[in-house]
């Protein structure tokens, strides 16, 4: 299979097999108006499969959503066919507006223009906790 390269744009790589399309939902890729290939199970020394997402435009990407669905994801930066930037990511600190309090008592139930918050507890286990309940969320496998 051939994929051509991108000229100007981003590479999503060392997503974890099987979350690339969760990815590409959650960055709402679909409403792009330029190329987005997404390539899944492909061969990797590293990680014996990976999903990788190219992107040829030059966008601002949700880091804080790749960092929660793949901690271990390299983003590389493509301007003129060259990586000019490589960006490895871990889990974000706070999540704004990515995962939702399912708290039915929480303020964010009832007030429904109030930001869904949370703070990352447990870098180990990937817990995150609502700033208003203190609900916990576990990140995404």
């Amino acid at each position: 299979m051939k994929i051509d390269e991108i000229k100007n744009g981003i590479v999503i790589d060392h997503i974890p097999a099987g979350r690339g399309l969760t990815l590409f939902d959650l960055l709402n890729l679909d409403s792009l108006d330029c190329p987005v290939a997404i390539i899944k199970n492909a061969g990797s020394a590293k990680m014996e499969k990976k999903d990788i997402i190219k992107i040829d435009a030059e966008i601002e990407v949700n880091l804080d959503i790749v960092g929660y669905i793949a901690p271990s994801v390299t983003v590389n930066v493509i301007k003129n066919g060259t990586i000019v930037e490589k960006k490895k990511l871990t889990l974000p600190e706070t999540l704004t507006n990515v995962i939702k309090c399912k708290n039915p008592r929480c303020i964010t139930s009832t007030e429904q223009e109030l930001s869904h918050k949370f703070k990352l507890t447990d870098r180990e286990k990937g817990v995150y906790r609502c700033i208003y309940c203190e609900t916990a969320a576990s990140q995404k496998k």
